[in-house]
């Protein structure tokens, strides 16, 4: 589904140069290839074929024709000799029924969305600005496979970068993405992280432990809405917690 949502309407939302005066100036990743940055921390990846390639030889060091070479640092010799399950590993025709999967992997439904301290908490999120980066909603556009296209979305993210200052810097830049530019993270199925994984650590390192947290350590173009957060009632901030566990 943000596979799907145009690039029309990622630019419409863009303001690299903050020509409201908001503070907030989101802009779309272009890659190297021309092509627009969807998916990862960094949006460093277009499309779910490549979200999908380069994790399969990221996390599993399987390669296919899109990540034909080993990852093995230079110092591991042995790493780079030992044997391996083909050249490439993985199949185009795998790839992409992985790739299908994934893409068709329906998004959790969403819960108590009627509650009133449901509803409260959207008031908050908007009131505090989060929807500024954290766009509620979409129409995708034309999909791979017929049945995403025109869809309205609810995932939260704008899918844009944004710098979000000092304190979430770290390493180098990644794609088109500064070290301190992070692509807004969609919150649908948030509140069910607990239940799939276990616990919640939330951020890009597992940082942070609550929404609390999370919103605390926003910086940069999203300083006011971390201020006013922390400015909040107990009970705003409550509120503000059903709302995004209800995604």
């Amino acid at each position: 589904l943000l596979e799907a949502v145009t690039e029309a309407d990622l630019e419409a939302w863009a303001d690299p140069d903050d020509a409201d005066a908001d503070g907030v100036s989101g802009r779309v990743a272009r890659l190297d290839t021309g092509e627009v940055g969807r998916f990862g921390w960094k949006a460093a990846q277009p499309t779910v074929r490549s979200q999908v390639a380069a994790a399969f030889l990221g996390d599993l060091g399987i390669t296919s024709s899109m990540h034909p070479l080993e990852n093995c640092p230079p110092v591991q010799g042995s790493c780079a000799s030992a044997p391996t399950g083909g050249a490439p590993e993985l199949t185009d025709v795998r790839l992409g029924v992985a790739a299908a999967y994934v893409r068709l992997l329906g998004v959790p439904a969403r819960r108590d969305g009627d509650a009133p301290e449901v509803l409260r908490g959207k008031t908050v999120f908007h009131a505090l600005g989060c929807a500024a980066c954290h766009r509620p909603s979409f129409v995708t556009g034309e999909a791979l496979e017929p049945e995403l296209s025109e869809q309205l979305i609810w995932p939260y993210s704008d899918l844009l970068l944004h710098d979000l200052g000092p304190a979430l810097t770290q390493g180098g830049p990644e794609g088109d993405a500064a070290a301190s530019e992070w692509r807004t993270p969609p919150l649908w199925g948030l509140g069910l992280l607990v239940a799939v994984n276990g616990g919640r650590r939330l951020m890009h390192d597992g940082r942070a432990r609550t929404i609390a947290e999370a919103v605390l350590w926003h910086g940069g173009e999203a300083e006011a809405s971390s201020a006013a957060y922390a400015a909040a009632s107990i009970e705003e901030r409550e509120a503000l917690d059903a709302f995004v566990e209800s995604l």
